[in-house]
């Protein structure tokens, strides 16, 4: 039986804007964009009433199984494939605090839950066939820290970056960003809690 709540272990960072000086990248991060109290709520939240789904991809030559699960919630008068929810409150609340930091409207939201250290995502761009080319792309992450990658697509005397994402914090990828830069989320054999991202982006409407 556990004697504590989870979210008693989740690390809210320094606090404070830092943007990142690097070639072809617009990189704001901001820890503790979301205070404890209102992190420990949205993670608890999300975790037990967001419809969590698996879903298959191609690697090579086969077919598997995701390391994560997903969800993904869009406004209903956008054309796209992918199947989607309403948004919930919480949702709703968030991407609005997104926004007035931005000053960018997201009509799209796709969440990814990394359940422990087995799940993780390779290297990626964000690819969505209805988003503009330059996409801006607006994370938030909920629970357990772990660390996010950035490398150069072209040049690769660049060095990587590494940048852990705490419990709470908030991540822009503007302009060419997604353009230049791919990003991953590696796995770990360190035992680790859940942790639960929310990537905002625009797409599209239907003409």
């Amino acid at each position: 039986m556990r004697l504590f709540n989870d979210t008693e272990l989740f690390s809210t960072g320094t606090g404070g804007k830092k943007v990142f000086d690097v070639p072809d990248a617009d990189l704001l991060l901001i820890d503790n964009f979301f205070t404890k109290q209102e992190s420990d709520y949205y993670y608890d939240k999300l975790l037990n009433e967001t419809q969590w789904q698996e879903y298959d991809m191609p690697m090579y030559d086969k077919i598997v199984t995701a390391p994560r699960m997903v969800s993904w919630y869009r406004d209903d008068d956008l054309d796209e494939c992918h199947p989607h929810l309403n948004w919930p409150l919480e949702l709703q609340t968030i991407r609005q605090r997104v926004e007035n930091e931005t000053q960018i409207q997201f009509n799209a939201v796709l969440l990814n839950l990394y359940r422990n250290g087995k799940d993780g995502v390779g290297w990626h761009s964000d690819k969505t066939v209805s988003s503009n080319k330059n996409m801006n792309i607006a994370s938030v992450t909920f629970g357990e820290t772990r660390m996010f990658r950035l490398r150069h697509k072209f040049r690769k005397e660049i060095p990587q970056l590494e940048i852990p994402l705490h419990h709470g914090s908030f991540l822009l990828m503007a302009g060419n960003t997604n353009s230049f830069w791919q990003h991953q989320i590696p796995k770990t054999a360190r035992e680790v809690l859940p942790r639960i991202n929310l990537t905002f982006r625009k797409i599209n409407r239907k003409e």
